[in-house]
């Protein structure tokens, strides 16, 4: 599987004239998640859970690649949390929280 991944990473990047692709690995796209996950939520111990990661110190790292991202102004206008079953939800919306689905 590994090397049928070279393979089209080599093929993509020389089609789309980008070398930057060549760059990409397996270990780059469970970052990506878990740095996106992070920046929309500001939820560290949610963002573990999700990548299954037993020590928090390992999922600290995407504080660091949000930050290289986005800078280090962060829009704290919102509070964002995450339900993981209805009775979290009914909660959260008895509270003020709005309830929203979807990625």
């Amino acid at each position: 599987m590994q090397s049928n991944f070279r393979r089209q990473r080599k093929r993509i990047a020389e089609t789309l004239g980008n070398p930057r692709l060549l760059k990409v690995h397996f270990t780059t796209f469970p970052h990506w998640k878990g740095t996106m996950k992070y920046h929309r939520t500001r939820n560290l111990l949610y963002v573990q859970q999700i990548l299954g990661h037993k020590s928090i110190q390992n999922t600290m790292v995407y504080i660091q690649y949000e930050k290289a991202l986005y800078g280090t102004s962060v829009n704290d206008e919102f509070t964002v949390k995450v339900a993981t079953n209805i009775e979290e939800a009914c909660k959260l919306t008895r509270v003020g929280f709005e309830y929203l689905t979807g990625e």
